[in-house]
C-alpha cells in the first residue's frame, strides 16, 4: 500500500452559483453539437435510452456497431446513486487495435463519464460513478481503423447522485489529504491487476454553491517512464475514485500521476 499526499493549496474560493447558471449548465450538457453523424444502428436497449443523441455527440466519427464482445457490467439496481459500480471489459476484442474507450450515461446531466486509453494494458477498467436517474451506461471502443464497437447496460436508480454535494467536504481538513494516492498491484484469477484510489471530492458543479472540481487526467507509468494507460475522468466519476486495471503482461507499475481541473497535481509512487 503506497500513500502520497500532495499539498498545493486549497481550491479557489467557492462562491455560490446563481440558479440561472445551473440551468444553463444542465441544458448545455444535454444538447449534442451540430454535425453529420454516421448511420445510426438500432439500439439493443430499445426505447430505454437516448442512443441517437449519444452517437451524434460521442461516436459520430466512424462506423458504429453494437458488439457483444464489449461488456458493460452494472448492478440492475443501484443501492447508492453516488457510488454505482461499473466495469468495462473489452478483452474479448483480442487482435483488434484499440485506440480508446469512451464511457457515457444517457440520462445523466453530464453525459461523458470518462475516457480510457489502454496503451499497454488490457482493455478492462472498473470504477464507480454517480447517476442522476435510471440510465443506460455505454462504452464505445474506438479502433485504430476508425470503427466504434459499443456495449450497453441499464442501471435502475432513485437518482440524485450528480446534484448531491460530496460527503468528504463535511470532514474538517479534507484539503490536507487532497490527491492522496493509495495503490496496490496484485494477482487475481483473471491476471495481474492494479487497483488505486485518489482522495478527491469529484464535484460535478451541479450542487448549489459548489463549482466543478474534479480529476481530469491520470497516467500510469512503468519504471522506464513509459505510459501504460491514460484515464481522463469526468465529473460523474464518484468521489475518492477507485480504479482497477488488468495489466495484461505488464511486469511492474511504478508511478501514477495526474492533475485536477484546478491544477492540483496527483503523484503516487509504487515501491
Amino acid at each position: 500500500m503506497i500513500r502520497c499526499t500532495v499539498r498545493h493549496g486549497v481550491p479557489p474560493a467557492m462562491n455560490r452559483l446563481p440558479a440561472s447558471l445551473t440551468v444553463v449548465t444542465l441544458l448545455a450538457c444535454c444538447l449534442a453539437p451540430a454535425g453529420a453523424a454516421a448511420q445510426t444502428p438500432a439500439d439493443p436497449l430499445g426505447d430505454r435510452g437516448r442512443w441517437a443523441d449519444m452517437q451524434r455527440q460521442f461516436y459520430r466519427d466512424g462506423e458504429v456497431t453494437f458488439d457483444p464482445r464489449v461488456r458493460v457490467e452494472v448492478p440492475a439496481t443501484a443501492e447508492d446513486a453516488m457510488n454505482v459500480p461499473v466495469a468495462v471489459d473489452a478483452r474479448a476484442l483480442a487482435g483488434e487495435q484499440i485506440e480508446r474507450i469512451v464511457v457515457v450515461a444517457d440520462y445523466n446531466p453530464i453525459l461523458k463519464v470518462l475516457e480510457f486509453e489502454p496503451t499497454a494494458v488490457a482493455p478492462y477498467l472498473a470504477f464507480r460513478i454517480k447517476v442522476q436517474q435510471s440510465t443506460p451506461v455505454r462504452a464505445g471502443v474506438k479502433l485504430r481503423d476508425g470503427r466504434w464497437l459499443v456495449g450497453s447496460a441499464v442501471v435502475s436508480s432513485q437518482g440524485g447522485g450528480c446534484t448531491a454535494p460530496s460527503t468528504g467536504r463535511g470532514v474538517a481538513g479534507w484539503e490536507r489529504t487532497l490527491n492522496t494516492v493509495s495503490a496496490r498491484q496484485f494477482s487475481s484469477p483473471a491476471g495481474d491487476r492494479l487497483r488505486f484510489s485518489v482522495l478527491h471530492p469529484m464535484d460535478t458543479g451541479l450542487a448549489n454553491g459548489i463549482p466543478a472540481f474534479f480529476i481530469d487526467e491520470l497516467l500510469i507509468r512503468d519504471a522506464a517512464g513509459a505510459t501504460l494507460a491514460r484515464i481522463w475522468p469526468a465529473e460523474p466519476v464518484s468521489e475518492n475514485p477507485v480504479f482497477t486495471l488488468e495489466l495484461g503482461g505488464v511486469q511492474r507499475v511504478t508511478e501514477i500521476t495526474g492533475r485536477d481541473n484546478n491544477g492540483n497535481k496527483v503523484l503516487g509512487a509504487l515501491r
